[in-house]
Order: structure tokens, then C-alpha cells, then sequence
């Protein structure tokens, strides 16, 4: 009988100890694949069983979190969603995050390990900290001045310090309400699906998602190489340009708007925007100059972040004489984001230093608690001090005497550059106005802001668009929030 009971209990001992295995092979080797299954609901109703941190503008949130009762318990909010959706993005317990609410997820969920002071013991017990805030480097006035600026009209507008790289606005248009998408309800995939098949795409960030032919406003890149270049040694001198310029290896003519064009120096031409010396001068740099000087500015950049993903903008570098003509006057296969011509007008007031434009200036715990801090960095130096500082008085002679007088301010040093991008088939679409300008207030020692603006659908006759006339004005009135004048 003896023989039996050990016999038994010996089979309960092997039956506990496989249990045991099974446990910890689930527990510790399996976790993780079961943490991440689809399946298992139990993860995402701990992410939304409390509030989500929240996205700070000017010390104040832009968003909260309200209890629906439901099983995916809170629910995002917005406050003036459309004003700030191009910076926070949506979180939505159905499609998920994207911008800030994306990339700082962990932050505003409450999983980043940073936030614990004993992140082990929470691995341990499960336990969940209170979501995080994240602070934005954005000037609540520029903000709604920008989207006041473009109204109804499709655009975006971008601007930043220029000595740091802070983002003070950031705008998009049209835009939309990201609280519609928060929720498990038959209206938000009703919401999901209009929006997206929008013909005018209110969920496309245009400022650091959508790149544009950069028309004229290109010629500040083009300007700083030839300067460096040696291209052009006195600004004054005659370019020894025609008009019309035969593009080279081409029977096209490039032609200009306005008269006083040919042999031009570069202040009258920079002043007026002529094509043709631009275009020449940009054959006379040569493809590899024009290349390492699109490049310093940050053009074909592809892993830049802010800290959600900007675009590429590009300059095309396997072209011919005459297709590298107009590249440098901004056409032809030339692209970029709002956000990087607010780096080239940036670049032009901080001595030609590219500094890396962030939006994120400090995330916090629940109780205010500083968990990192964004450094200021410089991405590049896209020319030599000497060169921006003969291209800051170039931008000035713009707004003083030139396309830009739409842009001026009282008070302040406002340097600019005005653009008209052709596109579309034969350029048969309604031309893109561009403004690109930096403002110094006159009392400080360095420019506060530097702006770039694109306006869609210019409420204009195409041959009336300019963007001295229609986007201008609303950088005029972003730098002039910045500066408070």
C-alpha cells in the first residue's frame, strides 16, 4: 500500500513540477508573444481603463481625456482641435495615433519606463503609471494667427526660431476635429471614412507632410551658392545674364515677369525675381554645388523628425544643363515642405546655421516632473556667415523696395522672399503663392522668427497670384505674434 501512495505522490510531484514549467515557459518566454497578439484585449483596455496624459501649448493643454463608461474607458478630447490637429494628431481606440499623440505614445499612455521610479516592480505587478504630459515649443498666438491667416483657403504655414529650432506654429488647412475619432461607435468610422475621401484632405499635415514645388522662393538657395561659390563676387555687379536665357542644350526660352532682367546684378534680380539670371546662375554653380548647397539646407534629408516623421524635400541631382536651370529657380523636380523653407529662411538669419527644428521642448510626469528635455542642435551650416549676412540684406531689400512689402512690419528688420510656383500639366494648375521671410524686432539682438507660407488655392486670377500678394500678409501677421508687435 506504501508502495503505491509514493507512487502516486511521486506522479502528483512530476504533474506540480510540469505545471510549473508550463507556467513559467507562458509567463516568461511566451509573454511577450502573448502580450501581442491581436487576441488579447486585456493591454489595450488597461491603455484606455485611465486618462491619457496631455499636450501642452503656452503651459496650458490642448486636450483631455473624458470616461465613456465604456470598456475602452477614456475618450481623447480636443480643445480647438482644428487649430492644433497638425501638431497633436489623434489617439483613437480604433485607428490608433499619429503626429504627437503618436510618436510620444509612451509618454502620454503612461508605459515609457521613465516615468516609474521602480520601472522593475511595474514590469513585476503590472502596475500602470498616470500618463505623462509633453510640452510643445508652440506660440499660441502664432498658432491662430497662421490658421486666421489661411482661413478657408488650402495652405499650411511653418515657423521657428531661428537661433534654436523651436517650432512656434505649425498649420495646416483645412483641417479637422481629431475628436471625432475618439471612441468604439458607429460615428467614428463614419468620420474615419469621410475624412479621408475629403477631395481636400483635411487629415494631410501640408506643413511637414506635403512637399510643393518651392517656385522662387528656391533662389535663396541659389543665391547662397553662387555667393559661396564665388559664382558672384559683388552683388551689385552686372550677373552677365540674358532675356531671354536659352536653356542650355535646349531651344526653350525662360522669360521673366518684369522688366530690367537682362545683365542684372544680383540685388536687382533677387529684389525682382528674375528667372533668368537665377536660372543661369544656378547653371554656372554647376550640379554638384547646387547639390551640396540644396543639402546644407537640409534638402533630400530623409530621417529628419520633429519628433514625428517631416517628408523629404528634394533636389534633383541626376539632371541636365537646362533641367538643373530650373530646378534652381525652384521648378522642374524641386520639392519642399512649408517646414523646410522656414529652415532656409532660418538659416538666412541665424549666419547660415541650420538649426534641427523640434516641437517637443520637454516631456513631465503626471506631477510636473521634467523625464527629458529636447537639446538644441545644429543639423547643418548651409553657408558661410559672410554669405548670410549679404543674403539678410538682400531679404530686406525685398520688403523694403521689392515683392515683400505685404510682409513689412513696424518696429522690426523683416527680410523675405516671394514666390509663384507653376505646376500641373503644362502648368495648367492655379500657381502655389509662396512667402518665406525672418523678422529681428528692433530692440533685440538676433531675428525671433523665421516663417514660411504656401497658399493653395490663392483667392486671385492666376495671372494676379503672387506670393507677395496673398502670402505675405499672413506672415506678416505670424512674425508680428512672435514679436508681439
Amino acid at each position: 500500500m506504501t508502495r503505491y501512495i509514493r507512487h502516486a505522490a511521486a506522479f502528483c510531484a512530476l504533474l506540480l513540477l510540469a505545471l510549473l514549467v508550463n507556467a513559467t515557459r507562458i509567463q516568461l518566454v511566451q509573454a511577450r508573444s502573448y502580450d501581442e497578439n491581436p487576441a488579447n484585449r486585456r493591454h489595450t483596455i488597461a491603455r484606455y481603463g485611465q486618462p491619457r496624459g496631455d499636450i501642452l501649448v503656452g503651459g496650458k493643454p490642448v486636450t483631455g481625456s473624458k470616461d465613456s463608461g465604456q470598456q475602452f474607458r477614456y475618450e481623447r478630447t480636443y480643445k480647438n482641435g482644428p487649430l492644433y490637429a497638425p501638431v497633436t494628431g489623434f489617439a483613437s481606440q480604433v485607428y490608433g495615433t499619429n503626429l504627437l499623440e503618436g510618436a510620444e505614445d509612451d509618454i502620454l499612455a503612461g508605459t515609457d519606463p521613465l516615468l516609474s521610479p521602480l520601472p522593475l516592480w511595474n514590469d513585476l505587478t503590472r502596475a500602470r503609471n498616470p500618463g505623462g504630459h509633453v510640452v510643445t515649443t508652440l506660440d499660441p498666438a502664432a498658432q491662430r494667427a497662421a490658421y486666421e491667416g489661411l482661413g478657408d483657403r488650402r495652405g499650411a504655414v511653418a515657423a521657428l526660431e531661428p537661433s534654436t529650432g523651436r517650432i512656434l506654429a505649425l498649420v495646416s488647412t483645412p483641417s479637422y476635429n481629431p475628436e471625432e475619432l475618439s471612441g468604439t461607435d458607429s460615428a467614428v468610422a463614419q468620420a474615419w471614412t469621410r475624412l479621408n475621401q475629403a477631395a481636400d484632405k483635411p487629415m494631410l499635415n501640408r506643413a511637414v507632410r506635403q512637399t510643393y514645388p518651392p517656385g522662387s522662393t528656391f533662389k535663396v538657395v541659389t543665391a547662397a551658392a553662387a555667393l559661396d561659390a564665388g559664382v558672384v563676387e559683388d552683388v551689385d555687379e552686372p550677373t552677365k545674364s540674358p532675356d531671354p536665357y536659352r536653356l542650355p542644350g535646349s531651344s526653350v526660352r525662360l522669360t521673366n515677369e518684369v522688366e530690367g532682367c537682362a545683365d542684372a546684378s544680383l540685388r536687382y534680380a533677387f529684389a525682382w525675381s528674375c528667372n533668368t539670371v537665377f536660372a543661369k546662375l544656378g547653371v554656372n554653380v554647376g550640379v554638384a554645388g547646387m547639390r551640396a548647397a540644396a543639402a546644407g539646407f537640409g534638402f533630400n534629408e530623409r530621417q529628419l523628425r520633429v519628433p514625428f516623421r517631416v517628408s523629404p524635400s528634394t533636389f534633383d541631382t541626376r539632371v541636365d544643363q537646362a533641367q538643373l536651370a530650373l530646378s534652381s529657380i525652384g521648378q522642374y523636380n524641386t520639392r519642399a515642405t512649408p517646414l523646410q523653407m522656414a529652415m532656409v529662411a532660418g538659416a538666412v538669419a541665424n549666419n547660415g546655421s541650420v538649426r534641427t527644428p523640434h516641437l517637443v521642448e520637454r516631456t513631465t510626469t503626471d506631477d510636473g516632473d521634467t523625464v527629458s528635455a529636447t537639446g538644441q542642435r545644429t543639423l547643418r551650416q548651409a553657408m558661410n556667415p559672410a554669405t548670410a549676412v549679404q543674403l539678410r540684406g538682400l531679404m530686406t531689400d525685398v520688403v523694403e523696395r521689392g515683392t515683400g512689402k505685404n510682409a513689412a512690419i513696424p518696429g522690426a528688420t523683416v527680410g523675405g522672399k516671394s514666390g509663384t510656383a507653376q505646376h500641373g500639366v503644362h502648368n495648367s494648375g492655379t500657381p502655389y503663392a509662396w512667402f518665406i521671410s525672418w523678422a529681428k524686432a528692433d530692440d533685440a539682438v538676433e531675428p525671433g522668427v523665421a516663417v514660411a507660407v504656401v497658399v493653395e488655392d490663392a483667392e486671385a486670377d492666376r495671372g494676379d497670384i503672387s506670393g507677395g500678394g496673398d502670402a505675405a500678409p499672413i506672415a506678416r501677421d505670424v512674425m508680428g505674434a512672435v514679436l508681439g508687435r
